[in-house]
């Protein structure tokens, strides 16, 4: 069945896979650095928030929307002048990492608003009635509770990065989209095809796997 895979496609594949790696890793650690901090201020300033600002939370939430409702691969055309000035390329491994971690970013940011609502008001209360500021409320009583449902939406993130390295892989972002584009369609190879399919597969298992097991931890504390 795989009679196509080489030694030299064997060693694309390993090359490949570690830039899939290095996409969805990078763009992962980078959506969460933005995302969680903007969820928060998205569950702060919502309506009964610790600092209701609900003009200002219809501001954000409409510019996370527009940007989690524009399609992956016209987001990856569409910032290519950004994408440019950012890495110096508009091509590559690490030119795909711009547009990936703009699309996790917002993605993250609700999943983790979502998460911080599931805390008991009630917490929130007692934190106030004790004069917590809201540093210390974030600190030491939402994020310390709703830890276990941020871990969840990292993993979600994570999942769909793999999807969105995948595209990127149409416009030459390397990685095993661009592996399977360039080999499996391109020279009609559907050995090589099948091979990068089964590779994401195991890869978005490994994924869940692991931040199911760290969401399990984090529950029994």
């Amino acid at each position: 069945m795989f009679e196509n895979l080489t030694p030299a496609l064997l060693e694309l594949f390993a090359t490949s896979l570690w830039e899939t790696v290095l996409m969805v890793g990078v763009a992962g650690l980078a959506g969460a650095a933005i995302g969680i901090p903007l969820g928060v201020l998205l569950r702060l300033t919502d309506r009964g928030g610790v600092v209701s600002r609900p003009l200002f939370h219809r501001i954000a939430g409409g510019v996370v929307n527009a940007v989690r409702s524009t399609p992956f691969i016209i987001l990856l055309v569409a910032i290519i002048p950004f994408t440019r000035w950012i890495t110096g390329s508009s091509i590559g491994t690490w030119a795909a990492v711009v547009p990936l971690t703009l699309a996790a970013a917002p993605f993250i940011a609700r999943l983790v608003e979502t998460a911080l609502r599931e805390v008991d008001n009630g917490l929130i209360e007692a934190a106030q009635a004790m004069g917590a500021s809201t540093r210390q409320i974030v600190w030491k009583v939402l994020l310390p509770e709703a830890l276990p449902g941020i871990v969840a939406s990292i993993t979600i993130a994570l999942v769909a990065l793999t999807g969105y390295s995948a595209m990127a892989g149409a416009i030459g972002g390397g990685g095993l989209g661009d592996l399977g584009i360039r080999y499996g369609y391109q020279r009609f190879l559907p050995d090589v095809m099948l091979a990068v399919v089964l590779v994401l597969i195991v890869f978005v298992q490994v994924i869940q796997s692991a931040g199911d097991w760290l969401v399990r931890r984090l529950s029994h504390r």
